[in-house]
């Protein structure tokens, strides 16, 4: 199913937060994520734009397919025309990653986020702290008019929206998320094994 979501990118947290209260949006919670990236040894998902993602929420874990549509770049200079997801919920992150290893799948990189959850009626806005990256915010409704109507009420600018993946947010400032098996907030590590301070 497509995923009505868009990105703002270099917000002041702060002054969002201050935003989401004023409109109204009841703060869910702070999550720390642990996600990892899988693909089939010949990276047959990635020459699709597409990614199998197991992700630790801190409340629950979730096993997403996406896949990016309309694709215009890599370089994150130009928006995707969506993006599609589907998702389960599983029960046990290690025992789900082991299981998607013994199907044949391989580990393509782990990463770690941190998370601020807003929610206002059918729409939930999500402000990103991800490893080397200026804060950012997801804005995810049930559809598009969703979408549109919580960025009239927060006063910005629709042109300023964005329709891609982090991976592509990665590219933006200069760093290719391919290059490494692991990106956390204290380390990143190469696929080489080089690790470097975050």
């Amino acid at each position: 199913m497509e995923e009505y979501e868009v990105k703002f990118l270099n917000i002041n947290r702060e002054e969002m937060e201050q935003k989401l209260v004023a409109i109204g949006a009841i703060r869910i919670g702070e999550f720390f994520f642990k996600r990892r990236i899988f693909d089939y040894p010949d990276m047959r998902l990635d020459k699709d734009h597409s990614w199998l993602r197991l992700r630790d929420e801190s409340d629950k874990v979730t096993l997403s397919f996406k896949r990016r549509f309309g694709v215009k770049s890599s370089d994150g200079l130009t928006s995707d025309d969506g993006m599609q997801e589907f998702e389960i919920t599983v029960s046990d992150y290690k025992t789900a990653g082991d299981i998607i290893l013994q199907l044949g799948l391989v580990e393509k990189n782990a990463r770690e986020n941190k998370r601020t959850k807003y929610r206002k009626g059918n729409v939930e806005f999500d402000l990103e702290n991800c490893p080397r990256l200026n804060p950012y915010m997801e804005i995810e409704g049930k559809s598009w008019a969703d979408v549109d109507q919580a960025i009239l009420e927060l006063g910005l600018d629709k042109n300023e929206a964005k329709r891609f993946s982090t991976k592509q947010i990665y590219a933006l400032a200069g760093i290719n998320e391919s290059d490494y098996r692991y990106m956390g907030f204290d380390t990143f590590i190469k696929k080489d094994g080089t690790e470097e301070s975050a």
